[in-house]
């Protein structure tokens, strides 16, 4: 213990390192609190090391130390990345980019004031939810629509608002949970709403559900099994033979669809995911869905339906801690433009992922090849992701490294100025020229190339 005690005593105090040359030009660059508080957490991050019986550092290395921190501090831990893994909807990696117009429209309206509760007709105070409303109603053919900030608040404010201390009838097969820990059950509880969970794991018969409307309930609450899927000895009813036994008891059906599609997904070679349009023609009152998934928006939470219902909840004071700002609104309005003008395909940059043709894809990749001049070209899988279309793929073609640490390369990758991510497969680093963005293309090569001159 005397010897450490005797390295403990040599230490510099931090005013001693305030003194330092170095350290000053911190100062006069961050600030003095910034660099007292990153001193003071390394001089006791050194006291621990002595006390584990490491070598005390120089004061050199000290203050080397310290600056380190105090830039760390200054790092942004949100930043850009390059997604090369293949996956579209890659919800680590901030789900849906949006679109260049959808970025100006958010500039234009957060840059300065703005119309977000203001009726420039009647000059006086208006409705934030007009600006995604009418965009929705002609959309998706409902009566009306109401957004907040994410899918799971969507679902929340409708229990809360029509279901609290009431009883809701749902399958079993639908009581998941989804990524982040979503899970159906314990958002009915947090809402107040009593589960009334009928049928089996694996199985759901529409008597299950005439059975239960037998009994004072709220609503019918249909999920959609957005990242799993039932095979096998499975049944459940549809949508339109719930929806005519829910209506015949006099409630609701409220649908949880989460993917916020709107374009029929097997027009691009997928599995058919059930529209917004489609359930609400088939009888739904009221469906959720997001706006960062397969909608290609970004992150929100969308209620439409029926009118009777929206005008109850938007007056619940749920409402207004869950409602959606203006940048929300101003990028979820310029990417509904493009469904209502019928060229979501060719803007909003999920579904230019999604409908890109190996051709292309092939050709990208071959000139990746080139450029690097290293690897191989080789066919493999995109994946949808995000809680949407579980276990639907679209063909592609990857550049396939070989590198000598596969793990280590991956860490160097993502150790760039501008990260890359990408996958690793039987040590094989792959990259997948589905979600790697046209404008992100030059840097990502540059990066590569030299990252793989470094490595040998």
């Amino acid at each position: 213990m005397k010897p450490v005690m005797n390295e403990l005593r040599r230490l510099p105090s931090v005013d001693r390192l305030l003194q330092e040359s170095d350290i000053l030009e911190v100062i006069r660059l961050r600030g003095r609190n910034v660099v007292v508080d990153a001193i003071r957490d390394e001089l006791q991050g050194i006291r621990f090391e002595l006390e584990e019986g490491k070598e005390l550092i120089d004061t050199k290395e000290i203050i080397r130390r310290s600056k380190s921190r105090i830039s760390n501090y200054f790092k942004p831990t949100l930043r850009q990345v390059i997604n090369a893994t293949g996956v579209i909807l890659h919800t680590n990696l901030g789900r849906a980019p949006l679109g260049a117009d959808v970025i100006r429209a958010i500039n234009d309206v957060s840059s300065s004031y703005s119309t977000l509760e203001y009726d420039l007709k009647k000059g006086e105070r208006g409705h934030r939810s007009d600006h995604t409303e009418l965009l929705l109603q002609r959309i998706t053919g409902a009566e009306g629509a109401l957004v907040v900030n994410n899918n799971a608040a969507a679902v929340l404010l409708v229990l809360m608002v029509l279901a609290r201390r009431r009883r809701v009838i749902i399958s079993r097969t639908q009581l998941i949970e989804i990524g982040g820990g979503f899970r159906i059950p314990e958002i009915l509880e947090q809402s107040g709403a009593k589960l009334a969970g009928i049928g089996t794991t694996n199985r759901v018969h529409l008597s299950d559900y005439e059975n239960a409307l037998s009994e004072p309930s709220a609503l019918v609450l249909w999920a959609h099994q957005s990242n799993f899927r039932i095979i096998g000895f499975s049944a459940e009813p549809s949508i339109g033979e719930i929806s005519e036994l829910t209506h015949q008891a006099g409630l609701p059906l409220v649908i949880d669809q989460g993917s916020g599609a709107l374009l029929d997904t097997s027009l691009f070679g997928l599995g058919h995911e059930p529209t917004v349009q489609e359930l609400l023609q088939a009888g739904a009152d009221l469906v959720c869905f997001s706006g960062d998934k397969l909608l290609g928006g970004p992150q929100a939470g969308i209620i439409v339906g029926r009118r009777v219902l929206l005008e109850k909840i938007k007056r619940h004071p749920l409402a207004r801690a869950l409602r959606a700002d203006k940048i929300c609104l101003a990028g979820l309005s310029a990417t509904l433009l493009h469904y209502l003008k019928g060229d979501a395909v060719e803007y909003i940059p999920i579904w230019r992922m999604i409908s890109m043709k190996p051709t292309l894809i092939k050709k990208r990749v071959t000139h990746w090849l080139k450029v690097l001049g290293e690897g191989k070209v080789i066919e493999g899988n995109s994946m949808i992701g995000g809680g949407s279309l579980p276990g639907e793929n679209l063909p592609t073609f990857l550049l396939c490294l070989k590198v000598s640490q596969a793990n280590a390369f991956l860490e160097k990758l993502r150790n760039l100025p501008l990260p890359i991510i990408a996958r690793v497969e039987q040590d094989s680093v792959l990259f997948d020229p589905r979600t790697v963005l046209p404008e992100q293309e030059e840097i990502f090569l540059e990066e590569i190339k030299s990252s793989i001159f470094k490595g040998k």
